[in-house]
C-alpha cells in the first residue's frame, strides 16, 4: 500500500466502491480508463479494445483475463499483453491504494518509445499477416516521426527472407509506393506504406524462409571472371551456383552498378525473361537498396536468383518465331552491335521527329532497323530506352478497350519492363553493359511491336482542352472516374485536361495517386502507377501529358474494387487518433 498519492495519479474512487461495482471507468486527459477490482486486487487498462476500439468495460473478466465481447480479444489484466497478437496489447496503467482510496496513473506501464513499440507490432504484423496491424504500426510509425525508409527496410528484409521464391509482387509494390511517396498527401504516404508492407506480409504468408548459398571463399576471383561464371549458371537454370557467384560479387566489393550492371548482363543473354519480370525485379530490387542502403545488398539481390534461373525464355514462345522469327531478327542486330557502336562512336545522335511513332509501326524489320540506325548515328542506350519506353507508354495511352481486359496486362508489362530498362540504363555504364542494355531495348522495343494489335483501332489522345478551364473541377471530375466502372476515356480526358489548364503535375499526381492508395488494387495497377510517374518525370509537355493519360486510363479501367484495406486503415486511423469506433 502506498501511503501517499502518486504526483501524476487520478483518483478513481473508493475501494469499497469499486469492490461492490467490479468496474469503473473514468477519463483522464480525455482517455478513457477501465479500473477493475477482481480476486481482491486493482488493475488498470485503456478501456478501448486495440484491435476495433469497443469498450471493454462491456466486456468480461475470469481468472485474470479480460475478455472482449466484440472480437473474444483476450487479454492478461495484470499487464495488458494479449493472448490474440491480431488484438495487439492493450495499453495498462499503475494503480494504488492510499487511505482506501484508489488511484490510477494515466502514464502507461509501457515506457517504451512509440518508435520502438510500433517496430516491433510491424515486425508482428508481417509475421503473422495481420493487416490492422500494419495498418496501426505504419501510422505510429509515422506520426512518431521515424523516416519511411525505416518501415520499408523492415518490409523489405522480411520479405526477401521469408519468400522462398525470392523477390516477388509484394517486394515490387513496397518499392514503387516508396518511390512515389514523395507526390502524395501526408495521409496517402501511411496509405502507400501500408499497401505495400501488407502487399509483402501477403507474399511472404505460409511460406517458409530462404535458405542461404554461401560465397566462395576466393576473394581474388576478378568481376569479368565472375560475370561469366554467372551467365554460365543462369544459362543451365543451376539456381545454387548463380546465388554463389552473384553472393562472391557482393561479398569482393563490387559497387551497386557494377552488380546491377552484372545481373543485367545475365537476364539479357535470352529474350525478354519471364514477360519482363525479371529486368522489372532487377531494377526494382536495386531501387529498393537505393531506399534502404545497399549494405543490405547481400541479403536482398540474393533474392532475384529464381526469376533468372527459372524465367521463361520468349525465344522458346511461338509469338516470337512465327510468323515472323523475330528473335533471330534480334541475333543479327547483336552480331552487328559491336560494329554499330563503332559507327557511332564519338557521334551525338538527337532523336528525330515521328521516331516514337516508327517504333510503333506494324512493320518488324522496320522497328529494328530504326533502332539500328540510331545506335550506328551515336545513340546511346540511354537515349533508344527514354524512346522505347516513350513507345510503350503510349500503347496504354491508345489502348483500345474493344480488347479483353485482360489485354491491359499485356500493354502494361511491356510499359513496366520498358521503364525498368529505362532506369537501368541511368543506372549503369561501361562497353559490356552498355551492351546489355541495348539488348534490353531491342527485346522491348519488339515487344511493343508484338502489342500492335492491342491498339486496334486506337483510341485517340484526348484533344486539348479549355485553358481557362476550374483545375480543382476537373480534380474532382477525375476523383468521381474512379468510383465508376466504364469511365477509362474520361479520366484519360480528364488528366491531360487538367493539365491543359495549367494545372500543376504534382496536384494531379497527387490525386491519381490518392485514388490508387484507397482501392483493392492489384499488382499491375501499383506499377502502372509507379512508371507512369517515373516517364512523367522525365519529359515534358505532350510526352508527359500521353504518359498521365495512361495512368488514368489503366487506373479507372481497374477501379473500384471492393476497398477492404481502405476500411482496415481507417479503423486504425480512428484508432490512433483516439476516436471512439464503438459507443464507450
Amino acid at each position: 500500500m502506498s501511503t501517499s498519492p502518486p504526483s501524476h495519479a487520478h483518483e478513481v474512487g473508493p475501494l469499497a466502491d469499486l469492490r461492490e461495482e467490479g468496474h469503473r471507468v473514468v477519463r483522464v486527459d480525455g482517455r478513457a480508463i477501465l479500473v477493475v477490482h477482481h480476486e481482491e486486487e486493482v488493475f488498470a487498462v485503456d478501456n478501448r479494445c486495440p484491435h476495433m476500439g469497443f469498450p471493454l468495460a462491456r466486456g468480461s473478466v475470469d481468472d485474470g483475463v479480460l475478455t472482449c465481447h466484440w472480437h473474444h480479444a483476450r487479454f492478461a489484466l495484470s499487464c495488458g499483453d494479449t493472448f490474440d497478437p491480431w488484438a495487439d496489447d492493450v495499453p495498462s496503467y499503475p494503480v494504488s491504494v492510499v487511505d482506501g482510496t484508489v488511484y490510477v496513473d494515466p502514464r502507461p506501464q509501457d515506457d517504451r518509445p512509440p518508435e520502438a513499440r510500433w517496430a516491433d507490432r510491424l515486425d508482428d504484423g508481417l509475421e503473422r499477416n495481420l493487416r490492422l496491424v500494419v495498418a496501426k504500426s505504419v501510422i505510429g510509425l509515422v506520426d512518431a516521426g521515424v523516416t519511411p525508409t525505416e518501415p520499408v527496410e523492415s518490409g523489405v528484409r522480411f520479405g526477401v527472407r521469408y519468400r522462398a521464391d525470392g523477390w516477388g509482387p509484394g517486394l515490387t509494390i513496397l518499392t514503387a509506393m516508396a518511390n512515389v511517396l514523395p507526390a502524395l498527401a501526408t495521409a496517402d504516404r501511411k496509405r502507400a506504406l501500408y499497401q505495400g508492407l501488407v502487399e509483402v506480409a501477403s507474399d511472404c504468408a505460409g511460406e517458409p524462409p530462404r535458405f542461404d548459398q554461401d560465397a566462395f571463399e576466393a576473394r581474388g576471383l576478378s568481376h569479368d571472371r565472375l560475370t561469366g561464371w554467372l551467365r554460365d549458371t543462369v544459362e543451365v537454370r543451376d539456381g545454387d551456383g548463380t546465388e554463389r557467384c552473384l553472393r562472391t560479387a557482393i561479398a569482393a566489393g563490387s559497387d551497386d552498378d557494377a552488380l546491377a550492371g552484372l545481373l543485367l548482363t545475365a537476364a539479357t543473354d535470352h529474350r525478354y525473361l519471364d514477360g519482363g519480370h525479371t529486368v522489372d525485379y532487377i531494377n526494382k530490387a536495386c531501387e529498393a537498396l537505393d531506399h534502404a542502403g545497399w549494405e543490405h545488398a547481400e541479403a536482398v539481390l540474393p533474392a532475384l536468383v529464381t526469376s533468372l534461373t527459372d524465367a521463361t525464355r520468349s525465344e522458346e514462345l511461338s509469338s516470337w518465331r512465327q510468323p515472323v522469327d523475330l528473335a533471330g531478327r534480334l541475333d543479327e542486330a547483336f552480331d552487328r552491335l559491336d560494329e554499330l557502336g563503332a559507327d557511332g562512336a564519338g557521334a551525338t545522335w538527337t532523336e528525330p521527329e515521328g521516331f516514337v511513332e516508327t517504333l510503333l509501326a506494324d512493320d518488324p524489320d522496320r522497328v529494328v532497323g530504326a533502332l539500328e540506325d540510331a545506335i550506328g548515328a551515336g545513340a546511346t542506350p540511354r537515349q533508344v530506352a527514354r524512346a522505347v519506353a516513350m513507345a510503350a507508354a503510349t500503347r496504354v495511352a491508345r489502348f483500345s478497350t474493344a480488347n479483353e481486359f485482360s489485354d491491359w496486362n499485356t500493354v502494361h508489362h511491356t510499359f513496366t519492363y520498358a521503364n525498368a530498362v529505362h532506369a537501368l540504363s541511368e543506372r549503369v555504364a561501361g562497353a559490356d553493359v552498355d551492351r546489355a542494355v541495348y539488348k534490353a531495348v531491342f527485346d522491348g522495343a519488339v515487344n511493343v511491336y508484338l502489342d500492335r494489335f492491342l491498339d486496334s483501332p486506337p483510341a485517340p489522345l484526348p484533344d486539348r482542352g479549355d485553358a481557362s478551364a476550374d483545375v480543382d473541377a476537373l480534380l474532382d471530375e477525375l476523383d468521381d472516374t474512379m468510383d465508376r466502372e466504364g469511365s477509362v476515356d474520361e479520366a484519360g480526358r480528364l488528366a491531360a485536361h487538367v493539365l491543359d489548364a495549367g494545372g500543376d503535375a504534382a496536384r494531379l499526381k497527387e490525386r491519381l495517386g490518392a485514388a490508387l492508395v484507397r482501392e483493392d488494387a492489384g499488382f499491375h495497377t501499383f506499377q502502372a502507377l509507379e512508371a507512369g510517374f517515373a516517364q512523367a518525370d522525365r519529359r515534358t509537355d505532350a510526352d508527359a501529358r500521353t504518359c498521365f493519360v495512361a495512368v488514368a486510363r489503366y487506373l479507372a479501367a481497374h477501379a473500384p474494387t471492393r476497398r477492404e484495406r481502405e476500411q482496415t486503415f481507417t479503423i486504425a486511423s480512428r484508432l490512433q487518433r483516439g476516436e471512439t469506433v464503438h459507443g464507450e
